[in-house]
């Protein structure tokens, strides 16, 4: 038979905290991985058919006029869209040095 303080020991090991950790444990090699290996999306576009495109999926809406514009030694994408509510945005995205 088990004793008390055997059942307190065996309710200590099976606590909500330690099988919390354990979980989070056995999850971060996929977690690390995920982390390495999924690409991420660079924070400025490379092109401007690149830029047109990605802002075309952002805003669910259709390219109207694309270029790029220099302004202060710097180059930015003008891209005007129209959504589909018929509403024309221009959208400015800094080119990547």
């Amino acid at each position: 038979m088990y004793s008390a303080a055997d059942a307190t020991i065996r309710a200590m090991t099976k606590s909500p905290f330690r099988t919390r950790l354990r979980c989070l444990l056995a999850l971060m090699p996929l977690l690390f991985a995920l982390m390495v290996f999924v690409p991420v999306e660079p924070a400025f576009a490379d092109s401007l058919r690149e830029v047109a495109q990605r802002v075309a999926r952002q805003h669910d809406a259709r390219v109207v006029s694309a270029r790029v514009v220099e302004r202060n030694g710097r180059r930015i994408y003008v891209i005007r869209i129209v959504t589909r509510a018929g509403v024309v945005k221009t959208i400015r995205v800094p080119a990547r040095d």
